[in-house]
């Protein structure tokens, strides 16, 4: 999973992406609130660690920006030297998930962010297979059927797809895409997104007679749409 943390001490910074790192997640790190709200603003990840004081903006204005973009969905967590009742009360007045004392005990740390991953996103750490519309996914094999038919897709294919299929209507971004796929941040400009989707977009006829739609976003990335899904929502809309 890709992380963002948020720590002006640059040796708890560097602490804490060591934990993470080890666990198998990557990270995007940040010394400054106001960089990391923006770099927020054109990237998705799928955890916020944040200090709670953070300079230029506080740990609490950046959870608020990023949960503007990409929903309530995102889960965070506080980490901070501060272990007072009240600060942890007004981490999650906030809208904190979690909130744990510094220094870290690495092993507890560890199973804080990866409990939090699991409630947030369950059909990526089930491990089991799943069916969404006419696809299904044995994550077992690597495989995927189209109405019972088999789609031969590359283990980088299918890695793209379950991202998409189990993140439905979320936006990824292409730096989000490039390191949950390929292992490694985006660093430049580069079309190997842009050619993957398409090429995924044709295996698996991603179309609206299928119920979905994989739809890029201006100046972000892609975003996978069940259109049965959206036609519901906007039904109950109306309704109300």
């Amino acid at each position: 999973m890709r992380i963002a943390i948020l720590q002006r001490d640059p040796v708890m910074r560097q602490t804490i992406e060591k934990i993470l790192t080890t666990a198998g997640h990557t990270c995007a790190s940040f010394d400054d609130g106001l960089a990391m709200s923006k770099a927020l603003a054109r990237s998705t990840v799928d955890l916020l660690v944040l200090d709670w004081q953070g300079t230029r903006l506080s740990g609490s204005d950046v959870l608020r920006s990023a949960r503007a973009v990409g929903g309530d969905r995102l889960p965070a967590l506080f980490a901070s030297r501060d272990t007072s009742e009240e600060s942890t009360v007004r981490a999650f007045v906030s809208g904190a998930d979690d909130y744990v004392a510094l220094p870290l005990r690495p092993a507890e740390f560890r199973e804080r962010v990866a409990a939090l991953l699991r409630r947030a996103y369950p059909d990526r750490f089930s491990g089991a297979s799943f069916s969404v519309g006419p696809y299904h996914f044995d994550t077992h094999r690597q495989l995927v059927t189209l109405r019972g038919q088999p789609v031969q897709l590359s283990g980088t294919q299918y890695r793209l797809a379950s991202l998409f299929f189990s993140n439905i209507g979320r936006v990824m971004s292409r730096d989000h895409i490039f390191a949950m796929v390929w292992g490694r941040e985006f660093r430049e400009f580069t079309r190997t997104i842009d050619s993957h989707v398409s090429r995924l977009r044709l295996l698996l006829e991603i179309e609206p007679q299928n119920e979905f739609r994989l739809q890029p976003v201006y100046k972000s990335g892609y975003r996978l749409l069940h259109l049965r899904q959206e036609e519901g929502v906007e039904a109950e809309k109306q309704a109300a």
